[in-house]
């Protein structure tokens, strides 16, 4: 499957691949070996999914694990669903958030959060959380089974695994957080062709998908 992008008189294509249901602890390096360099040519570079990187760390948290807080409970009922997902509404994802960020680090970016955006003034929550908390994912009902059962957490050392892509396999890498709302750029291995503005823009349609697509990859091919 392929999309074509339009940007600043230039035409990227999208070249999405589809993989197995990829299971946690699976060797990263191995997945891009079988899935992507057969499809690579001079001058593209992958796209990674952030999800796929916690997944082969095992840097996830099973629901089990987790019970929810009367501060997760009260902070959720101030948010509100995002499209076609849970978000942060889920008491038990904003449980996760609470043992990552620390409680009285939530509790303030709580109180700053719920100022400032009565002055119209959004995102400064999860500036104040910090411990890249906006990057959990999963615990939604949604998701395929095994992951609604689990927490995506921020892949660990996102910069020095695109770099290490880079230099064993020859393939430029991004790792990057994508949903049907906004697409942040984690990290850029040294030789993509692209800043990370254009990155994120080029992606900014999500094309790896928000539920069962098994995408994870997708190569980028500037056409001219």
């Amino acid at each position: 499957m392929e999309n074509k992008i339009f940007l600043n008189n230039h035409t990227y294509k999208q070249i999405l691949i589809k993989t197995h249901l990829i299971g946690f602890g699976e060797d990263l390096l191995s997945l891009i070996q079988r899935y992507v360099l057969p499809n690579l040519k001079k001058g593209d570079w992958v796209a990674i999914s952030e999800k796929v990187v916690s997944v082969c760390q095992n840097n996830v948290r099973h629901i089990s694990t987790v019970k929810a807080g009367i501060l997760a409970r009260t902070i959720v009922k101030g948010v509100k669903k995002v499209p076609n997902g849970v978000g942060y509404s889920r008491p038990e994802k904003m449980q996760v958030a609470v043992e990552t960020s620390g409680r009285l680090r939530i509790i303030l970016a709580t109180i700053i959060g719920g100022i400032t955006k009565i002055f119209g003034i959004h995102g400064l929550f999860w500036i104040v959380a910090g411990k890249r908390v906006s990057e959990i994912d999963g615990f939604s009902p949604a998701a395929m089974y095994p992951y609604n059962e689990y927490a995506v957490l921020p892949p660990k050392e996102p910069e020095k695994i695109v770099q290490k892509i880079e230099d064993k396999l020859g393939c430029p890498a991004a790792i990057i957080d994508g949903n049907n709302i906004n697409v942040k750029v984690i990290a850029l291995s040294r030789k993509v062709p692209v800043s990370r503005k254009v990155c994120r823009l080029v992606l900014l349609n999500n094309p790896m998908g928000q539920d069962d697509e098994l995408m994870p990859f997708v190569i980028v091919r500037q056409e001219k």
